[in-house]
């Protein structure tokens, strides 16, 4: 039914709200980066409107650091579209200190917690492969 695929893989080794808080920022790094993604607005019974959603699914993946690394190196050669979290972005409080670590992190081996990814469905299959679908 779709061409593209979203993906986002989270580190298995997080708690709980970490898991969830670098989900939503990822799904939010996706639907800023591709906005033809986004669905119409949903409307209630009562004719009230409400916000928009990604217009296909998304798969939560659990991923190891080496699944995650693999992933990013897939997406970089792929041309993927993707958004990203690492590990010291959970020290910082606001959008530009989050952009400042991840601009210090190493290029090529970032410490990534957290990866979405947005593409044609075989070329995501590809980045994510050996990940597993979250619990």
């Amino acid at each position: 039914m779709f061409d593209t695929k979203v993906a986002v893989l989270v580190h298995e080794d997080l708690a709980e709200w970490q898991k969830l808080n670098v989900t939503a920022f990822l799904a939010t790094g996706i639907a800023g980066a591709v906005p033809e993604a986004m669905g119409q607005p949903y409307e209630d019974a009562a004719g009230r409107f409400h916000g928009r959603l990604l217009g296909q699914p998304i798969l939560i993946f659990a991923a190891s650091t080496e699944v995650l690394q693999r992933a990013w190196q897939q997406s970089l050669q792929r041309n993927l579209t993707r958004s990203a979290y690492v590990r010291a972005m959970f020290e910082t409080g606001h959008d530009a200190a989050n952009r400042a670590v991840f601009r210090a992190e190493p290029a090529d081996v970032p410490d990534l917690v957290g990866l979405a990814l947005h593409g044609p469905k075989k070329e995501i299959d590809k980045a994510t492969k050996g990940a597993r679908l979250h619990p």
